[in-house]
């Protein structure tokens, strides 16, 4: 019994690591767009055509995320995105460059950002 148990045990603790997410300091560049939006509509939800529907759904406090120019799509979160997306407004559709801890939850990628400001 003692071995079936700690059998069950160690099993449960190893597919438990399996689920946790690692974080690597990592700056991501790219353009700050509506989450929503940009999944759903393609390039037609990204960029200065899109600027006013994105702002109007950042200041609602819609997820919003960074789009890399290779198509990766980082999810910006912690004090970035906090107060309805507050710190974010006025970098909607701009190009950034942001800082931060990068893990990944249910499939996708998430940036903790530290800073986040216009590229140069």
């Amino acid at each position: 019994m003692r071995k079936l148990f700690a059998s069950v045990l160690a099993a449960a603790m190893v597919a438990s690591l399996g689920s946790i997410a690692f974080a690597a300091e990592m700056t991501v560049k790219g353009e700050v767009v509506d989450m929503q939006c940009s999944a759903k509509k393609g390039d037609g939800g990204r960029g200065e055509a899109h600027k006013g529907c994105a702002t109007s759904c950042a200041k609602r406090g819609s997820p919003m995320a960074i789009l890399t120019s290779d198509g990766k799509v980082y999810q910006i979160a912690g004090d970035y995105a906090a107060n309805n997306n507050a710190k974010l407004v006025d970098l909607v559709a701009t190009q950034v460059e942001a800082k931060g801890n990068v893990t990944q939850k249910d499939g996708q990628n998430v940036i903790e950002a530290t800073s986040i400001a216009a590229a140069k």
